[in-house]
């Protein structure tokens, strides 16, 4: 094997490449790996969404140093994170980016010490870390990666210990966490760590390793088109699609100090479909303007600009030209609302319930389809707000919702919602004229007295803390575990609400699926009232994928 003293930026950007392009082959496979045998795995495609994300930075960028390119990958997997693994995924690519901040080259020694970093950034970002898992995977590849530094110079040989060290920590993920073992399958987040690091290693080196057999390949095309806001009129009053980004406080064009809410008023006078987006060293900047000089020029002033991209939208396609945008530049230059309340939800029937309850904006997304961190911040920056909190309605959608408050500042909050009835119960104790910190309290302690579960159908035959379960069998889950599995829907719905009621509750939300029946949802509630005549029963249609009923009991 030929020895490598030191990595290229050309090599690297290699190494970048075909890890997106590993763990795009193998997206569906990881999805396959999820424990429940409900059809939502969508580890894979979240990963492997995110991870594009940071190569599209990479490569859309003009970077000609290591840092510059680990920076773009991190800053790209940032914006783009989809889920609690894409969260994660970037945190570990974060703690790599920031070990090599001011490496001139990237050798051995700075190979081993930027995964190191990656685990040591990710385990900060996680509240509760679980063996087991993408962490284990990743800690224990870097751990082989640093012993290995100090015995050789050569980064290949660091490289093979880290992959070596990743693919024996995934084979291990069941022993640490039972669940895996009783399903028979390696931890998710894990595999599609090792799919990265493999394509690492198959770029340095030329060889491609052994890994698990290629499934279908994601449509990131079509994935990416479902998250695009198209947005333009038939007579465009800001031509120019202008989008630059600035490193803080560096170059001598710097005569400001930067002020978020300072920078973002400015550039709104300028135009319209205004984001703007940072941290503490980059912000990043879109808007539609007539004058993308000036904006270059503000930009100056509080730094050096990394990128700058300007489009005439008045040469674009008929087809988007012609759409009307009226609503959004009204709602774009409209004066600040005190308060916005933004939802994850899926299904007409479950956003009107939303909106009634007084939800101001609907993201589209939930299972299967776990919006990024970018689009949370979008939505944040469209709603508009004073102080806005949000319902993510999804324990996978937790991380890029926290990553989004985190980007966006103190007047944004998180109730930590993990299914949508949960998400409608809490809306119950919000009151417009309480502070942030009032409602979060009071939203916080409504949603520990809800009990929440779904009904849907298995997608294969296992066992899960003592349930058998077959394939095509109809599921209870309650507070996440599968209580109930038979063929019958009828029978799954009343065993599923039955074994919720308690002397603790006394109102039963039903929210009928887009595969759910009326008629039985029906049945089952006659049937509960006459035997519960202490229980409220409410039915409500929610139009929601995957899940055949939502329940809630409060």
């Amino acid at each position: 094997m030929v020895e490598k003293a030191t990595i290229s930026v050309t090599e690297l950007k290699d190494m970048i490449q075909l890890g997106a392009e590993r763990l795009n082959e193998q997206a569906e496979y990881v999805n396959s790996l999820n424990v429940f045998p409900v059809p939502d795995g969508d580890t894979g495609t979240n990963m492997s969404l995110s991870f594009s994300s940071g190569t599209e930075r990479v490569f859309s960028s003009n970077s000609e140093t290591i840092s510059e390119v680990v920076k773009d990958l991190a800053k790209g997997l940032l914006m783009g994170a989809r889920g609690n693994s894409g969260v994660i995924l970037s945190q570990i690519f974060r703690g790599f980016s920031q070990s090599l901040e001011h490496a001139e080259v990237l050798n051995a020694s700075e190979l081993a010490r930027a995964f190191q970093g990656g685990v040591d950034t990710a385990y900060k970002a996680v509240m509760k870390p679980v063996e087991g898992t993408i962490l284990t995977v990743a800690r224990e590849s870097a751990k082989r990666g640093m012993r290995k530094a100090e015995q050789t110079n050569d980064c290949v040989a660091v490289l093979e210990s880290v992959l070596n060290g990743a693919q024996k920590a995934l084979e291990k993920t069941p022993d640490l966490l039972p669940v895996l073992k009783e399903v028979g399958v390696v931890d998710s987040g894990g595999q599609g760590l090792v799919y990265i690091y493999e394509g690492f290693y198959e770029a340095l080196t030329g060889k491609k390793p052994k890994s698990q057999p290629i499934s279908m390949k994601v449509d990131l095309a079509s994935v990416a088109h479902h998250d695009m806001e198209h947005a333009s009129t038939g007579e465009i009053k800001f031509g120019y699609c202008t989008e630059i980004m600035v490193h803080l406080g560096e170059g001598e064009t710097v005569t400001d100090e930067f002020d978020h809410e300072e920078f973002r008023n400015y550039l709104n006078e300028l135009g319209d479909s205004l984001l703007v987006v940072n941290d503490d060293e980059v912000v990043k900047v879109h808007v539609h303007t007539e004058y993308p000089g000036k904006v270059m020029n503000y930009g100056q002033r509080f730094g050096s600009l990394m990128k700058v991209k300007v489009d005439n939208m008045r040469l674009q396609n008929d087809d988007f030209i012609k759409r009307d945008r009226t609503d959004e530049v009204i709602e774009k230059f409209a004066e600040k609302k005190p308060y916005a309340i933004i939802a994850i939800s899926s299904g007409e029937g479950l956003n009107e319930l939303f909106k009634s309850m007084g939800v101001t904006n609907i993201i589209s997304g939930g299972q299967t389809m776990n919006p990024s961190t970018e689009v949370i911040v979008k939505e944040i920056e469209r709603a508009n707000a004073e102080q806005v909190i949000i319902l993510p309605n999804n324990k996978n959608i937790f991380m890029a919702a926290k990553q989004a408050q985190e980007l966006m500042g103190d007047h944004v909050g998180v109730i930590e919602t993990k299914s949508l009835t949960e998400g409608l119960a809490v809306m119950l104790s919000f009151s417009p004229d309480q502070s942030l910190t009032e409602n979060m309290e009071a939203m916080n302690e409504a949603k520990e007295h809800v009990l929440s579960a779904q009904i849907t159908t298995s997608i294969r035959s296992t066992q899960i803390d003592g349930v058998d379960i077959n394939e095509n069998d109809f599921m209870g889950i309650i507070e996440g575990k599968i209580k109930v599995s038979e063929p019958e829907l009828k029978n799954v719905l009343h065993q599923t609400i039955e074994s919720m009621l308690t002397e603790d509750h006394e109102i039963v939300t039903l929210i009928i699926g887009e595969d759910g029946s009326e008629e039985i949802a029906n049945e089952v509630v006659q049937v509960l009232e006459e035997q519960y005549d202490d229980y409220e029963f409410e039915i409500h249609q929610g139009d929601q994928p995957v899940y055949h009923y939502l329940i809630s009991v409060e």
